[in-house]
């Protein structure tokens, strides 16, 4: 598994807890940055994990900000990234197994260290359903691609 991870300056120290956490458990991250607190514009980052997931180089890709808010509707904004803001654990699960969510967004000012990481395991560890959320998907990707006319 290889995981694209991001975070604007609200978002640095959680990202840095989600990167060791990750690599503790093996678990090839590539870091994105940004690598410190100083204040960065949230959209270029989501951009730029969103597009390596887009580009099939990643699994997925985790990305931090203060709310999770900003970064995911930036995500949301790429063709084939299904971006999903979880501050709980079933919602991570959900996202997942029912939307085949690629990219998870957290909020580092509403949720602490032990929640994200067990939303992170919750959203790595659940595959995707297929069956009838399979069909749901695929009519977010025909709405997806008729909004980029």
């Amino acid at each position: 598994m290889k995981i694209a991870l991001g975070c604007d300056h609200a978002g640095f120290r959680l990202k840095e807890t989600v990167k060791e956490y990750l690599q503790g458990k093996n678990i090839h991250v590539y870091d994105f940055g940004t690598f410190d607190e100083s204040p960065i514009d949230y959209p270029d980052i989501a951009y730029t994990v969103g597009k390596s997931v887009q580009d099939g180089k990643f699994d997925f890709g985790i990305i931090v900000c203060g709310t999770g808010v900003g970064v995911s509707i930036t995500a949301n904004k790429m063709r084939g990234i299904r971006a999903a803001l979880c501050g709980d654990t079933f919602t991570a699960h959900a996202a997942r197994e029912h939307n085949d969510a690629n990219v998870l967004t957290m909020g580092a000012r509403v949720i602490g260290k032990g929640l994200a990481q067990d939303i992170v395991d919750a959203f790595i560890n659940t595959s995707f359903a297929g069956g009838r959320h399979l069909e749901r998907v695929k009519k977010i990707n025909i709405y997806e691609e008729q909004g980029h006319e």
